[in-house]
């Protein structure tokens, strides 16, 4: 029960990562019409488009994806400067790191 427990954790964590992330791309429709708001609004889910992917290689290689998820946090806090702001920090940069710690206790627990 445990493992299982600490195997759907990041999983679940990640998808809803990805539903808070995608919920401000929604904002272009009040701006932008037409073409442009369809090039607006692929340009905001770019970041849900690669934590998609991240979650694919991660649920059948976790380890490799808890790597690239703690990777893919300290680009995502530089170039976005979270940095710079605590609470940021810490609802949009922290979860990313916290996803790729759980992904390695998983392949940790898991392994066995």
């Amino acid at each position: 029960m445990k493992n299982k427990i600490i195997f759907w954790i990041p999983r679940v964590l990640t998808i809803l990562f990805i539903l808070f992330l995608s919920m401000f791309s929604l904002d272009v429709f009040s701006e932008y019409s037409g073409l442009e708001l369809l090039l607006a609004f692929f340009m905001h889910m770019i970041p849900s488009f690669i934590l998609i992917a991240l979650l694919v290689v991660s649920w059948k290689w976790e380890k490799i994806g808890g790597w690239i998820f703690i990777a893919f946090g300290i680009a995502f806090t530089i170039f976005n400067n979270t940095y710079k702001e605590p609470i940021g920090f810490l609802i949009i940069s922290l979860p990313i790191f916290l996803v790729g710690i759980l992904f390695l206790l998983s392949h940790k627990y898991n392994r066995k």
